[in-house]
């Protein structure tokens, strides 16, 4: 069963007697106390060892994997802030606190209570357990149970309506009322057709984000992705551990009306079945959805029902910001981001399986990292520009704090010259290259790129643009604002073993680390590697803070000309 915790607010609320002798209401137990964190010793320097012992206390049980609007989960956040003040770092709120407050909204499925079914001809039926068959959730804010019943299937390829491509799979098709269902990722990822959206390489459209939110601007009732590992990037396990359990999001000033009733992925062996059943060939499909022109298939006789039983809890989560003020330019500020959040605790009925997603590589590495960083710069001499350093909150819920940020921004964002985002730092050792994810982007790979042959090392693209990392992680809500962004990540080219032992490092971990309880410290990581790559980034935000460059996204970039007219507003 999920553990919960309950709000401070909540836990201080007590019911009185009433009056003639009633005996008085049961006392509620104590707010539980929040985990106190651990005073480190640290130097200035940036060290492994220094990183292990961030790392280590940000991944401990105490934090119960870090879920947002937790008492375990904010005290993680509280423990940032007080790592920021102890190395004599400025509150980063204009109000004096190291706190930004984003307002969530976090709902659970009741797995028991809940379902969805599809019911086909001649009497075939379909209950998909949430879990194993299938993930579902709601949007809606609101209700503790939604529903909805003989809803007709529709294959509306991969979801997409992208109109400078001239593409529209719900081209003359009302989806009131229906379900949609889908495959992950966008056109050209099978044909490799780089004339066919960016070939291989993932667009936002081939984002499961995205998939739900057109779904819902279409008006469909229910929206069904069809889970494949290679387009998805990962395997079902995944999923089911990301989706099931306790989900978060920021209010919705419409507590979700606008979103369709249920959004989830079912597994490719029930999507076969389901195709077969409404006389379809999922491989022919495929084929057709990869192709212009293609329009929706009804997936006649085929009807879905659902019920999602929930509980819903408001609470408060913080993005943690801090701030070295410049010493002649403090207006201009340099970020560096990670998120701090992580999954939180899982469910499970035998009491001694270990349920904390403790999240060590993601994101306690990236946490640590910009501490570690802080700490430096912190010592002097300080930089003419101002450098910002924030860690935010429910990346795993869609990058919800960084958005939060990039809408209601604490700094101007015209006055945010560049950022550096990390997410995930391997610790694989020593590598030749740092990982460069959406290369080709910004002006900022340059500064990387001599830096980085200082050190005898090099960038490497992102061996894997398929896979869509670039919209994947925090710094993405930045740069849809305008901001160039620079997001790196490990390299794979180690020094011990070369591509083949960094391939099959990263292989091990998402197949059977991430998103899963087992991503935990382990005091045998070799955190050299951790070490380099972190002194690269605190060298090139070091550079950009004592310099008056103003990079800027490459010319022909998506987020160029949005930058450009940031810059020249009053």
């Amino acid at each position: 069963m999920k553990i919960r915790t309950l709000t401070a607010a909540g836990m201080l609320s007590v019911l009185l007697a009433g009056c003639g002798g009633e005996a008085p209401a049961p006392a509620e137990p104590a707010a539980p106390a929040p985990p106190v964190g651990a005073k480190l010793t640290t130097t200035p320097d940036i060290t492994a060892a220094d990183l292990g012992a961030r790392i280590a206390e940000l991944a401990d049980d105490k934090y119960e994997g870090r879920a947002p609007g937790t008492v375990p989960g904010e005290a993680s956040a509280q423990w940032i802030a007080d790592e920021f003040a102890r190395a004599g770092l400025a509150p980063g709120n204009p109000d004096g606190t190291y706190f930004q407050k984003v307002e969530m909204v976090a709902q659970t499925v009741d797995p028991a209570t809940s379902s969805l079914k599809i019911a086909g001809p001649e009497g075939k039926s379909w209950d998909l357990k949430l879990g194993p068959d299938a993930v579902f959730i709601t949007k809606d804010q609101a209700n503790a149970t939604v529903s909805f019943a003989d809803s007709d299937l529709v294959f509306v390829g991969y979801g997409v309506v992208a109109p400078e491509a001239n593409w529209n799979d719900y081209a003359g098709l009302d989806v009131k009322g229906k379900t949609v269902v889908m495959f992950v990722n966008d056109p050209g990822f099978i044909t490799n057709d780089e004339k066919l959206f960016n070939g291989k390489a993932m667009t936002y459209y081939g984002r499961w984000t995205y998939k739900f939110e057109e779904a819902a601007r279409q008006g469909a009732t229910a929206a069904l992705i069809i889970h494949e590992e290679k387009p998805a990037a990962y395997g079902w396990g995944v999923v089911e551990g990301s989706w099931t359990g306790e989900q978060s999001d920021l209010v919705r000033p419409d507590a979700g009306a606008s979103r369709a009733k249920l959004e989830g992925w079912i597994q490719l062996d029930h999507a076969k079945a389901l195709f077969a059943a409404a006389g379809l060939d999922i491989d022919k499909m495929r084929a057709a959805a990869n192709k212009p022109g293609f329009k929706p298939v009804a997936m006649t006789g085929l009807k879905a029902s659902a019920t999602i039983n929930q509980t819903i809890r408001k609470e408060t989560s913080r993005n943690v910001i801090a701030t070295i003020k410049g010493s002649e330019a403090p207006d201009e500020h340099l970020l560096l981001m990670g998120h701090w959040d992580h999954l939180g605790k899982g469910a499970s009925t035998d009491p001694s399986e270990d349920v904390i997603n403790n999240g060590a590589v993601d994101n306690a590495t990236g946490t640590a990292a910009i501490i570690e960083i802080a700490e430096k710069l912190a010592a002097g001499p300080a930089p003419k520009r101002s450098v910002t350093f924030l860690a935010v909150t429910l990346e795993e819920s869609g990058l919800l704090g960084s958005a939060y940020f990039g809408e209601t921004p604490l700094i101007p964002l015209k006055n945010i010259v560049a950022g550096i985002n990390i997410d995930a730092l391997s610790p694989s050792g020593p590598a030749k290259d740092i990982v460069v994810v959406g290369a080709g982007a910004s002006q900022l790979e340059d500064l990387l790129a001599t830096v980085l042959a200082e050190n005898s090392r090099t960038i490497r693209p992102d061996p894997n643009p398929e896979n869509g990392y670039f919209y994947r992680s925090d710094h993405i809500s930045l740069a849809k604002k305008g901001v160039p962004m620079l997001y790196i990540d490990s390299g794979v080219d180690l020094v011990e073993g070369g591509v083949a032992a960094g391939e099959a490092f990263a292989k091990t971990y998402t197949d059977e680390r991430y998103h899963k309880p087992a991503d935990e410290y382990d005091t045998s990581w070799n955190l050299a590697g951790i070490e380099a790559d972190v002194k690269v980034a605190a060298e090139v935000i070091t550079r950009l803070a004592n310099s008056t460059d103003w990079p800027n996204w490459r010319e022909g970039n998506e987020f160029r000309a949005l930058r450009d007219a940031q810059r020249a507003a009053p």
